[in-house]
């Protein structure tokens, strides 16, 4: 297993990607505009290296949240190697009752399912 990618909630796309390229010399990647979810977007910072990928989002509704629930860490990504495991560990985790969103290919081509850690911090399984 592997650590596929960690997402961070930003009101600021724009500054947060330029945060990311000049202190850490990170390549910045396409955005992503949502066809499911209407205003939001992201794109992945990768940084230099080992490919790290940081997945950077937005989205209009954070203009009125409150900072401590929505914005910084969103979730950590792990890569369970096939469509498979994370059928496997989706059921496991229904029938534990900590399946948030069933498996599903995503608009930016993830198979992917979220669980929640006994704490509700969310983790998304990945191919």
């Amino acid at each position: 297993m592997k650590v596929a990618h960690v997402a961070l909630w930003t009101r600021d796309l724009d500054g947060a990607a330029a945060f990311w390229r000049e202190h850490f010399g990170a390549g910045i990647g396409e955005r992503y505009h949502s066809r499911r979810r209407p205003g939001f977007v992201s794109c992945f910072v990768t940084l230099p290296g080992d490919g790290v990928q940081i997945e950077l989002m937005t989205a209009p509704w954070l203009a009125e949240a409150d900072l401590a629930d929505h914005v910084g860490w969103d979730h950590l990504a792990i890569a369970l190697g096939s469509r498979a495991a994370v059928d496997a560990m989706a059921l496991r985790c229904d029938a534990e009752g900590l399946l948030i969103a069933a498996p599903r290919t995503t608009g930016d081509g993830y198979y992917e399912a979220v669980i929640a850690a006994p704490d509700g911090t969310r983790i998304e399984i990945t191919a």
